[in-house]
């Protein structure tokens, strides 16, 4: 199914009125009612009511959202048998919940219309991968692929986001809230000057970047995930690898930390600090500080690293297999 079939989308611009979602779809009901080529008053203005994205909101509020059991009925019949019926109706009882997620991006765009589009994109990608069996409904699943290639497109094509175009600010980018926080709590008063020290680049690298992760349009610095540790910047920077790799490699990370968070429970406090200020640390302490700490020498703080992440690994691979290429610790 091509993607007009399944959105009947139009790349039309639209210069999108501020009055939020909840305003947007109220206007779409009375471009919907009205007659063909009426004016439709909106925000003060009048638009005619084939205004496209009014005249979509419209179509596809028209298909119902299904309960969990005809959702995972129909999941499970195009997982295993391809059925195109059923791929409809996945299709379109989400295609409203792509809208909810391009209208939270509207104010970084001129056409709505283009973040729909991509946003579909990432709705289709989810259906091909998505896997009734394991407990999730789809529009959970799919939101955070939907939101993926709408970001994505954005990092790609919108200038007041494209902060991430050198390695440098690729680093602040993924790096610098983290960092911030850190700083503050360690009682320093940070400014882009500090930051910039820390980070090797210039003040106006932090403020274009302190800009864009506090925009409004596109909220770069947005938690994503359960633990709320990765941002839409971490999983999206420019550059990086595809979205499929980076769903796929987010997944598998964070069964990796949940994982880490389970044989961490069963520790001494020695093999703990070695965990937490070695092993997992982005600044890591030395043996020295750690065999001070415990009353014991360097080498048998090495040593005891060795075996802990002997034991770490195999615990990993017992309960995850094999980790292809994630990381054990800081990225």
């Amino acid at each position: 199914m091509s993607l007009e079939e399944s959105s009947g989308l139009e790349r039309e611009s639209l210069v999108d009125p501020p009055n939020g979602e909840k305003a947007l779809e109220e206007e779409s009901d009375a471009s919907a009612a009205a007659p063909s080529g009426a004016l439709v008053p909106v925000g003060g203005r009048s638009l005619a009511a084939t205004d496209p994205l009014r005249r979509y909101i419209a179509e596809v509020r028209r298909y119902a959202p299904l309960d969990r059991e005809e959702e995972q009925r129909l999941a499970r019949l195009y997982r295993e048998t391809g059925d195109r019926d059923a791929l409809f109706r996945l299709v379109t009882s989400n295609l409203m919940l792509v809208v909810r997620i391009a209208l939270s991006f509207r104010r970084a765009v001129q056409s709505v219309l283009d973040l729909v589009q991509e946003g579909n994109v990432g709705l289709m990608q989810a259906l091909e991968r998505f896997d009734p069996d394991l407990g999730v409904r789809l529009p959970t699943y799919a939101a955070w692929w939907i939101r993926a290639y709408i970001v994505k497109f954005l990092l790609d094509n919108v200038r007041q986001v494209r902060v991430g175009t050198t390695n440098a600010r690729r680093k602040l980018l993924h790096n610098l809230a983290q960092e911030r926080r850190r700083l503050e709590a360690e009682g320093f008063e940070v400014g882009p000057k500090l930051l910039a020290e820390r980070f090797g680049v210039s003040e106006g690298d932090v403020r274009d970047v302190e800009q864009a992760l506090a925009s409004r349009d596109v909220r770069l610095d947005e938690p994503v995930g359960e633990d709320g540790e990765r941002t839409r910047a971490d999983a999206l920077a420019a550059g990086g690898p595809t979205v499929e790799e980076q769903v796929a490699r987010r997944e598998l990370g964070e069964k990796v930390q949940a994982s880490i968070r389970r044989f961490r429970g069963g520790l001494s406090d020695r093999d703990r600090a070695i965990l937490d200020d070695r092993i997992l640390s982005e600044d890591p302490l030395t043996l020295q500080a750690l065999g001070e700490r415990f009353g014991t020498t360097r080498e048998a703080v090495r040593q005891a690293e060795v075996k802990l992440m002997n034991r770490l690994k195999a615990h990993l691979a017992e309960e995850l297999g094999d980790l292809g290429s994630i990381r054990i610790g800081p990225a």
